[in-house]
């Protein structure tokens, strides 16, 4: 692939029923890349600069596809139709009860058994100008994972800045359902292939409460709690693993950081979170116009799987910083509410800058 050209597409795999899984490269100045396929709408790598010059990947996932299709482990994928998690897999909308799959224990996650990571969306358009872009689409019949309505869905990634990658998802319904999607990228700043862990990058979220959890991941029956005084206090920059094996209820229910902060965006863009690496400088900034933003620290992998270079997974190898809803928020009235209903439009956006620390 040329560097000269700010975007281009080639076949990245081949489904079991032989339609093609495309991947288009989005560059920015330097040697930023975003990589993204069509299989789940995933970003397949994030190509972003160090401290002395120096460009690697810093999003894990899989250097072919059959990484992808062999393991659901979410590296990168757009999440859908309601990213975390809904209670025991059940939720009312004007009366009527709807019972989706269970696939986490008691409750649904991700968009369930079959949800839209797992799905081949089409390349709707493409842009090569100055700011270089492809929409996605991908069209979620009524019914499907027992969700109600038909969903047509629109995404967009772009390059709006040096090193910088904007997300915006719209979605549309024929009836009142519910949507929550997210981009579920696991970013470690070191890079991909470092075989290092997280637990040294210094986190920064702009939250002050973020909603405690049963050892299911289900937020309890309770107001957002206070960060201050917790090891969820992550207002001025910690080392994510400075505190993360105290003895609290909540880092042992989630095994570590796996918890929504409540952002309060009011529908409007600003910076959520920050993410430094002590050795190669790179910082992510991330702002989005969502209510919250899940912090996770990588608690599951287990090193059953590898990924890029043929390196083994492991326990906070990478971070997520995922924006959407809160969880369980169609059984939580309390909570932002996930509802769309014809004529109506769900928004998301989402926007990763990279940068370097100052000497």
């Amino acid at each position: 692939m040329a560097d000269s050209k700010k975007l281009e597409k080639d076949v990245f795999g081949t489904l079991p029923d032989g339609r093609k899984v495309e991947r288009i490269v989005l560059r920015g100045e330097g040697g930023f890349e975003a990589r993204i396929i069509t299989h789940g709408a995933v970003i397949q790598a994030l190509i972003a600069p160090d401290a002395k010059g120096n460009y690697d990947d810093v999003a894990l996932g899989h250097d072919a596809f059959a990484g992808y299709l062999a393991e659901r482990k979410f590296f990168g994928a757009t999440v859908g139709r309601y990213a975390n998690r809904i209670a025991n897999g059940q939720f009312s909308l004007d009366g009527e009860t709807f019972q989706l799959p269970v696939n986490n224990g008691p409750n649904a996650l991700h968009g369930g058994l079959d949800g839209f990571d797992r799905k081949l969306w089409e390349i709707a358009e493409i842009d090569d100008g100055t700011e270089p872009a492809v929409t996605l689409t991908y069209t979620s019949p009524h019914g499907e994972e027992n969700y109600p309505g038909k969903l047509d869905v629109r995404l967009t990634y772009l390059v709006t800045g040096p090193a910088e990658l904007s997300l915006i998802m719209e979605a549309r319904t024929d009836r009142p359902t519910i949507v929550n999607l997210t981009n579920h990228s696991f970013f470690n700043l070191e890079g991909a292939t470092s075989g290092t862990s997280i637990l040294d990058h210094r986190l920064s979220v702009a939250a002050d409460h973020f909603l405690a959890i049963d050892p299911t991941a289900i937020p309890l029956p309770e107001p957002p709690r206070s960060v201050a005084g917790t090891p969820f206090d992550f207002r001025d920059a910690q080392a994510v693993g400075a505190r993360i094996r105290e003895s609290h209820e909540q880092l042992r229910n989630g095994k570590g950081y796996d918890h929504t902060y409540c952002l309060g965006r009011d529908g409007k863009l600003a910076l959520a979170a920050r993410l430094e690496a002590p050795r190669s400088g790179r910082i992510m900034e991330l702002f989005t116009d969502q209510p919250g933003l899940q912090v996770y620290s990588g608690n599951y992998l287990d090193g059953t799987i590898s990924g890029k270079g043929g390196k083994l997974i492991r326990q906070s190898d990478a971070m997520c910083l995922e924006p959407h809803m809160w969880p369980n928020s169609p059984n939580r009235p309390d909570f932002p509410s996930p509802r769309l209903d014809p004529g109506g439009i769900y928004r998301h956006h989402t926007v990763y800058r990279f940068a370097v620390r100052s000497p």
